[in-house]
């Protein structure tokens, strides 16, 4: 299969007519201010940036478009905890490959313990428990946050899909993150899409992925030595004590 062949998000475009007003949340962000259109990698995309820049707002809109449930889940989770997502993906256009993806999952971080609870309601009302063997068969509120954040990745992504992440990191040690490029490449091979927002430089590793940085300035491709959380890693470790002076003696 070629790589266009696998694309099954080739890019968001925002409808910049219809926008409400600018000077609100999500529309005030630098990012939207001047982003007229993303155009993803076949196999990886990285969206990076500091806090506060608008990366897992725009993923965020970029899966509810796609059909996701805000909170993360497939595309068959219908629920909602707490109704706080933006309404930028009412004005984003999705346009997708020719190949309609087989499997997928929106994965974030800070709202997994919602979906935890979801797949538990879900086993309780299915006989056999063949929801949660689709995440390897332990209860994800009877393990640590990490591993079960771990095991749904492991377990549920099955190939053949598209995947979006949010802050991976947040849940994984060093050690996990480096074990989750591994299971992205499988996957990848398995013809899988990924868009993951990220700080990790562990993760935004992968070779061959592209890379879009979110600063004031708006949204700029980069390459991972270039961004700034890459360069900042680099410079503590290289100096760190010399970071360290500047940072508590001030």
């Amino acid at each position: 299969m070629s790589l266009i062949g696998s694309q099954y998000l080739r890019s968001v475009r925002l409808m910049r007519k219809e926008l409400p007003s600018s000077n609100r949340y999500p529309f005030n962000l630098s990012c939207i201010k001047n982003w007229h259109e993303l155009f993803f990698h076949p196999k990886v995309t990285f969206l990076v940036g500091e806090n506060g820049m608008g990366k897992s707002t725009l993923l965020e809109a970029v899966a509810v478009a796609l059909g996701f449930n805000p909170e993360g889940g497939s595309f068959n989770f219908n629920f909602s905890t707490y109704d706080s997502h933006s309404e930028l993906g009412d004005y984003l256009k999705v346009i997708k490959g020719a190949e309609k993806p087989r499997d997928g999952f929106f994965l974030r971080a800070e709202s997994f313990y919602n979906v935890a609870s979801n797949i538990e309601e879900m086993d309780r009302e299915i006989l056999g428990g063949r929801v949660i063997d689709s995440f390897g068969g332990i209860s994800l509120h009877e393990q640590s946050h990490g591993e079960a954040f771990f095991a749904t990745f492991l377990h549920r992504f099955r190939g053949n899909g598209i995947y979006i992440l949010d802050e991976p990191e947040a849940a994984l040690s060093p050690l996990r993150q480096m074990s989750m490029l591994t299971r992205i490449h499988d996957l990848v091979n398995e013809h899988s899409q990924f868009i993951i927002a990220t700080h990790s430089p562990i993760i935004m590793a992968y070779p061959d992925a592209k890379i879009f940085e979110f600063t004031e300035e708006g949204i700029t491709e980069s390459r991972l030595e270039n961004t700034n959380h890459y360069r900042i890693m680099k410079q503590f470790f290289e100096d760190k004590n010399r970071m360290l002076h500047h940072l508590l003696n001030k």
